[in-house]
């Protein structure tokens, strides 16, 4: 028969006897609530076992006594500890806070997460040219761990099938900046000087700038998607446990490719928008097509070319690199595969606003002007 938990009092001490179990506790709640007197010390060094149920009426029973708990084993005074810590009361409802601490607390987060957020993008920016660098010794020092059909995949992804929608794109702003100058032009008398801005303006800034927001959201959201589809299915932790590295077999070829093919959209979006001007001019203005390319071979400098060829291949590494690692970044769940796209996206066209904004101070220092 299971020994059945007592205890018995002197004086303002209390000592407990037998199991303090569930099993055995039977009726002790209630002999307890009889006990008169005033209890100063509960005794626990004669009891043989203690369970959740008995260390929460013990607890119970010394705080309505505000008596003293001794003679506990180690694991006892941990398992009372727990109690006592679980017994406290918790607030259900969150606490309403003034709106501007709400404000500030929501700016000291965000700032943290964008702080942290850049830590990790430096981070995998360096982590990439490492691995770039081990692909290019490997080409040197055989085996070659270069992949090249998956790079010129990604010259077709990222290049060849962009050609479409950044050309229409650069054709209409041309003709948006072409007719939206030579309004204002034309109150002065100066519908000449519309080559002017479209040569400059298209070759130094809005060509390769459109071209690399169009290609953050376009190629920088897919690899952030198919990169975060890849971790969610665990194919990348299967290529690290087959001895593939996911730097060198999926960031390197979509970085490298939009490297190389930036400096070539942005090219290519600055003559269709020089076109697209071009053909406004024409019709609009009556400036034949002949006059109309030599007046931009005479007011846009190569400097202009220059800047946007440096900027060009900076803003395709931005973009790839934001999109990998945010797709590097999925867990747990495919929502965070939207998250992580829509991130990339922001993160990308931000930081390349930023640098073309640090770019034009920069050539202008240097006299690029």
């Amino acid at each position: 028969m299971t020994a059945k938990a007592a205890f018995t009092q002197d004086k303002d001490a209390l000592r407990f006897t037998g199991p303090l179990t569930l099993a055995a506790i039977g009726d002790l709640p209630d002999r307890l609530r009889e006990v008169d007197g005033a209890i100063a010390r509960v005794d626990l060094s004669g009891i043989d076992r203690i369970d959740t149920v008995g260390a929460w009426l013990v607890h119970r029973f010394a705080a309505e006594h505000k008596a003293e708990i001794d003679g506990l084993s180690p694991d006892g005074e941990h398992l009372l500890h727990q109690v006592e810590h679980a017994n406290q009361a918790v607030d259900v409802r969150q606490r309403r806070q003034t709106g501007f601490i709400r404000v500030v607390d929501e700016i000291g987060e965000a700032t943290i997460g964008a702080g942290k957020t850049l830590i990790g993008l430096l981070g995998f920016l360096g982590a990439t040219a490492i691995a770039f660098w081990s692909v290019m010794v490997s080409v040197v020092r055989p085996p070659n761990r270069f992949r090249f059909n998956a790079t010129i995949q990604r010259f077709e992804v990222v290049g060849v099938q962009a050609l479409a929608i950044v050309g229409l794109m650069s054709f209409l702003i041309g003709i948006v900046i072409a007719q939206q100058g030579a309004v204002q032009l034309r109150q002065f008398g100066a519908e000449v000087f519309t080559i002017n801005l479209i040569g400059r303006i298209t070759l130094r800034e809005l060509g390769v700038l459109m071209t690399a927001i169009m290609v953050a959201g376009r190629s920088g959201s897919a690899f952030a998607a198919q990169i975060g589809t890849m971790k969610l299915t665990e194919e990348v932790d299967a290529m690290r446990t087959i001895g593939v590295s996911p730097m060198e077999a999926l960031v390197l070829p979509r970085v490298i490719a939009t490297i190389v093919m930036m400096p070539l959209l942005g090219f290519y979006a600055s003559v269709i928008a020089i076109i697209g001007g071009g053909l406004l001019c024409w019709t609009s203005l009556g400036i034949p097509p002949v006059t109309y390319v030599q007046r931009i071979r005479e007011v846009v400098p190569i400097t202009d070319l220059y800047v946007g060829l440096v900027k060009a291949p900076v803003f395709g590494a931005i973009i790839a690199v934001a999109g990998c690692f945010q797709g590097m970044l999925v867990e747990a769940d495919a929502e965070q595969v939207g998250t992580r796209t829509t991130s990339a996206v922001v993160q990308a066209i931000f930081l390349v606003i930023v640098l073309d904004a640090f770019f034009a101070v920069f050539f202008t220092w240097v006299g690029w002007i």
